[in-house]
């Protein structure tokens, strides 16, 4: 009698009612919404808030790492103290650095803050990892030229643009049509670094190569419309605001991917942008064919856009605009290289040879 009661405790569903509150067959409860998962929660959240796909995966990233740390506890049932002893493994055990360590904080933030709404407050006793001061890797504009000679095609006029406009790479990459003016010699750098637009210049010595490059990309783009594609994704809500604007000629990409993927949203194929390996690539194979043995990258070319330009005396604030930096400071760095040979100072022993 006692499993009996027990078993029907168990088994027990609220019985269906009708309009007027009796129990009927045919009024079924309505059925309830299963809460999105976690991760799922903080996906809506970064795009909710227009972040980058790359923001995106860094912080989920770090969010499966903070539970899994933690025995898959749930962060509801962790505070300050989990988050402390966490980020401070991340410095003494897997010897991560500051600014990694940065990031896995704003993903820890933006989790308790933004998702689970429960405010962070003083987080105590974290070890924080090491930030050596590093100089940036400059190349001379010999060495520029002589690494720009050893590329072609698509790749030259991409490098060319981060050296002549000071572009990151991923800036570079996501670059539309409507983003080149022409008759003004600028490009327009749109959603940059810390969501922020900037001007910079564009090179004389890529307009003609850029225009030819762009009737290349406008008649791939006419062949897709014709197959029913040329599609581009589209920032922000602008797909629900201007339907049809993911095929106009202004928003396609200036580099465009040779291939198309489909959207896991929408199921449509679209063209994504050059992926920025294809880039990474060409140059890793050119500085070594140029017997360039500095540990440069595409990002010392933009190292050296800035250097150049203040050495050819242009002042720091407009160097700092062109750069899209927030804070002067972080543009003063280049300006190690108008101290030539240790700070200026003749060595002695450069005084024997006279």
């Amino acid at each position: 009698m006692e499993n009996s009661k027990v078993s029907s405790l168990i088994d027990y569903r609220p019985k269906a009612t009708n309009q007027s509150g009796q129990p009927g067959i045919n009024s079924p409860l309505p059925p309830v919404a299963p809460k999105p998962k976690l991760l799922d929660q903080v996906r809506q959240a970064i795009r909710t808030r227009h972040y980058s796909y790359r923001t995106e995966k860094a912080y989920t990233h770090w969010i499966k790492r903070f539970i899994f740390f933690h025995n898959k506890r749930h962060p509801l049932e962790m505070r300050e103290p989990e988050i402390a002893r966490f980020l401070s493994s991340l410095a003494s055990d897997s010897h991560v650095s500051a600014s990694t360590q940065n990031q896995a904080l704003n993903a820890l933030l933006f989790l308790y803050n933004e998702v689970l709404e429960k405010k962070i407050g003083l987080i105590q006793g974290v070890v924080r990892a090491n930030r050596p001061r590093r100089l940036p890797v400059v190349l001379t504009k010999e060495e520029v030229k002589n690494v720009l000679g050893c590329l072609s095609g698509i790749p030259w006029l991409m490098a060319m643009i981060l050296y002549g406009a000071g572009l990151r790479l991923m800036e570079c990459c996501r670059l539309r049509v409507k983003d080149i003016d022409f008759s003004r010699n600028q490009i327009v750098v749109r959603a940059g670094k810390g969501d922020k637009d900037r001007h910079t210049m564009l090179p004389a010595a890529v307009k003609e190569p850029l225009l030819q490059h762009l009737q290349a990309v406008k008649r791939q783009h006419e062949e897709d419309l014709r197959m029913g594609l040329g599609r581009v994704a589209l920032p922000n809500a602008l797909e629900r605001k201007y339907p049809n604007a993911d095929k106009e000629w202004g928003w396609q990409w200036v580099f465009p991917a040779t291939s198309h993927y489909t959207d896991t949203v929408t199921g449509q194929k679209r063209r994504h942008h050059l992926h920025e390996s294809v880039l990474q690539r060409a140059f890793k194979e050119a500085r070594l064919k140029a017997d360039l043995f500095k540990p440069a990258g595409l990002h010392s070319l933009r190292h050296s856009f800035a250097t150049h330009l203040l050495e050819g005396g242009y002042d720091i604030r407009t160097v700092q605009e062109l750069l899209g930096h927030k804070d002067v400071t972080t543009t003063m760095i280049y300006t190690h290289v108008l101290n030539r040979g240790g700070r200026g100072v003749l060595s002695p022993a450069d005084s024997l040879l006279t």
